[in-house]
C-alpha cells in the first residue's frame, strides 16, 4: 500500500470539508486513518485533522491527493515545492501541478508564498530570484521555466461557508418564486454598490439574448452610472447591439413592436458591413453613425470590452478577436481589480470566464436555462451562484434597484 499523511485546518466541519475528504478517499479506492482531530469550540474557531491516506498504488494515491488539495489538504512532511524545468516550448514537465481557482500558496525556502493571479487549469511557475510564484497556461511556458510538480509544498485555501450571513448567502438555495428572485436581485445590487464604494471593478459577461430581449438599454444605463467597468462577450453581442442602434432590430425583430421586419434577417449583416466599411467602431462614433447602445457607451467612457469570436461568426465585427489564445490573454489582462462578475445569458463565455476567475471574485450566473446556471459550479468555479430567470427581467429589476 502507498500512503501519505495529510493535515486539514480551518472550518472543516461546518463547511462539510471533512466528510467530502473522506468520501473522496473512499470513492477513489483508498482508505484513511485519523491520527489526530481537534474540533473548534466556537463558530470562529478553526478545527484540525491529521490522517494517513492509503491507496493500493502510487497512481491511485496521486489521484486522491490531487483531489484532496482543493479541500485544503497539505502533506505533513513540510517539504518545499518540487519543481522541474520546461524542456520543450509549450510542453509541461511530467507530473506538473494543475491549479484550481482557489487561493493557493507554495513553500519556497521554508516560507509559504502566494501564487499570483491564480486561475484554474494552469501551471505554477517559480521565480527563485525574487521568491515569487505565478501561473502560466500550458501554451505560454518557455524552455527553462521552473514549474511546480507533484504535491509537496502546495497549500490551497478551501472555499468555506462564511462565518456570518453575507450578500450571496441567499443564492445558495433554490430560487423559484418571483418574489425570491426580486429579493436576490436587490441583494446583487447591494453587492454592486459595496464593490464600487471599495473602487473594485465589476465585470459583465453578456450574451446576445441581452439585446434580443430589449435589455441592452439597461446595460447602457448601468455603464453610464459607473456600475460596469469591464465587458466580455462575443461577436454576437456587439453585432446585435449595433444592429439595434442602427436599425432598431435584433435578428430582424423590431425591438419596440416585437414584430419581424421585412428583410430584417439581413440587418445584422448590414450592421457588420457598415462598421467594416467605415473601418472601426471608433470611426463610426466619430462620424456620428453610431450614437447609442452598449458599444457606444463603452467606447465613449474608455471601458475595457473583450470580444472573443467563434467559428459561427458572421463578419466578424471589427474589434472581435478571432485567435482564441489572444482572446484568453486579453481577458486575463482585463481582470486585475475585478471583484465581482455578473454573467447574463452566455453559456460558452460564462465557462471561459469562470476558468479565468479566482474564487475570490463574487460571481452571479443569470440564465433562463437551469443547466447553464449549474454548469459553472460543476466545472470548478466554486464561488458561482445562480439565478434562473429571463435576462430582460433581471436587468430591468437590477437597473431599478440601483437607481
Amino acid at each position: 500500500m502507498s500512503n501519505e499523511t495529510i493535515e486539514l485546518i480551518g472550518h472543516i466541519i461546518d463547511s462539510w470539508t471533512l466528510p467530502r475528504v473522506w468520501d473522496t478517499i473512499m470513492d477513489r479506492g483508498g482508505n484513511f486513518a485519523v491520527e489526530e482531530m481537534r474540533i473548534g469550540t466556537h463558530k470562529t474557531d478553526p478545527s484540525y485533522a491529521r490522517m494517513k491516506v492509503e491507496a493500493p498504488n502510487d497512481e491511485v494515491l496521486e489521484l486522491i491527493l490531487s483531489e484532496l488539495m482543493q479541500f485544503g489538504a497539505v502533506l505533513v512532511q513540510g517539504n518545499d515545492a518540487q519543481t522541474a524545468k520546461v524542456e520543450q516550448q509549450g510542453v509541461l514537465p511530467a507530473k506538473f501541478y494543475s491549479t484550481t481557482n482557489l487561493p493557493t500558496q507554495v513553500r519556497l525556502r521554508g516560507q509559504w508564498v502566494d501564487v499570483e493571479q491564480i486561475e484554474m487549469d494552469v501551471a505554477v511557475v517559480i521565480d527563485r530570484a525574487h521568491n515569487r510564484a505565478s501561473v502560466k497556461p500550458m501554451h505560454e511556458v518557455e524552455i527553462g521555466d521552473e514549474v511546480v510538480i507533484g504535491h509537496d509544498g502546495i497549500r490551497v485555501i478551501p472555499f468555506e461557508r462564511a462565518r456570518d450571513r453575507e450578500a450571496f448567502a441567499f443564492m445558495q438555495s433554490n430560487v423559484s418564486s418571483e418574489k425570491v428572485k426580486v429579493l436576490a436581485i436587490h441583494e446583487i445590487a447591494q453587492q454592486m454598490r459595496e464593490t464600487r464604494i471599495r473602487k473594485g471593478k465589476i465585470l459583465f459577461v453578456l450574451g446576445p439574448a441581452v439585446i434580443h430581449t430589449g435589455a441592452g438599454r439597461y446595460i447602457a444605463d448601468l455603464i453610464r452610472r459607473d456600475y460596469i467597468q469591464v465587458i466580455f462577450g462575443g461577436n454576437a453581442i456587439i453585432t446585435h447591439d449595433i444592429e439595434s442602434a442602427l436599425f432598431g432590430t435584433s435578428l430582424g425583430v423590431n425591438l419596440q413592436s416585437g414584430e419581424q421586419v421585412e428583410g430584417g434577417h439581413r440587418n445584422h449583416l448590414r450592421a457588420i458591413n457598415a462598421i467594416r466599411a467605415i473601418g472601426s467602431v471608433e470611426k463610426a462614433i466619430e462620424s456620428g453613425l453610431l450614437k447609442v447602445g452598449i458599444t457606444y457607451e463603452v467606447h465613449k467612457r474608455g471601458l475595457k470590452m473583450v470580444l472573443a469570436g467563434s467559428i459561427r461568426d458572421d463578419g466578424p465585427m471589427p474589434g472581435v478577436i478571432n485567435d482564441m489564445q489572444a482572446a484568453q490573454n486579453a481577458m486575463r489582462k482585463a481582470l486585475p481589480g475585478v471583484e465581482m462578475c455578473v454573467i447574463v445569458a452566455s453559456m460558452l463565455h460564462a465557462i471561459a470566464t469562470g476558468n479565468l476567475l479566482p474564487a475570490t471574485v463574487r460571481t452571479v450566473v443569470v440564465d433562463i436555462n437551469p443547466s447553464v446556471v449549474t454548469k459553472l459550479a460543476d466545472r470548478g468555479s466554486f464561488q458561482a451562484a445562480g439565478l434562473i430567470t429571463d435576462a430582460e427581467l433581471f436587468l430591468r429589476e437590477l437597473a431599478e434597484a440601483l437607481a
